[in-house]
């Protein structure tokens, strides 16, 4: 299995962003990330940085949105969509865009309930609950 270090993911969605600045062919993966990164414009300037970018902290208690972790986490999402894992997300996710009439935001809903999830079992030291993480996406439609 695949454990990249935090820099190596990070170079991993720079190099993305960098491949569709220049119109190069991306790996189906790098692809998923660019879209995402494209959808974000204000992250663009980070992701040019290239390795100036790859030492920056945000830190939540300052408000403070990591970049990184945000677009790794739309990617999540549209993974688990696009295989239906856990059971009955891609169900929930497009009866969500459906009444929010934006699938981006429906994206950034369910992300919502995924990093509470993770940050949940992280904290109780947990494995990941998916009834309890879909009950939270039920609950935002």
């Amino acid at each position: 299995m695949f454990n990249p270090s935090r820099d190596e993911a990070r170079r991993f969605f720079i190099e993305a962003w960098r491949k569709r600045k220049a119109g190069a062919l991306c790996a189906p993966m790098e692809a998923v990330v660019a879209d995402v990164i494209e959808a974000h414009p204000e992250y663009h300037g980070l992701y040019e940085l290239g390795e100036d970018g790859l030492a920056k902290e945000w830190m939540p208690e300052a408000g403070e949105t990591n970049p990184f972790l945000h677009i790794n986490l739309h990617v999540a999402v549209r993974e688990q969509i696009s295989v239906d894992q856990p059971p009955g997300i891609r169900a929930l996710h497009m009866a969500l865009a459906a009444k929010l009439g934006d699938l981006f935001e429906a994206d950034h809903r369910v992300m919502d309930c995924l990093a509470e999830q993770i940050w949940q079992n992280q904290r109780n030291g947990a494995p990941f609950n998916n009834a309890t993480y879909l009950e939270c996406v039920r609950r935002c439609t």
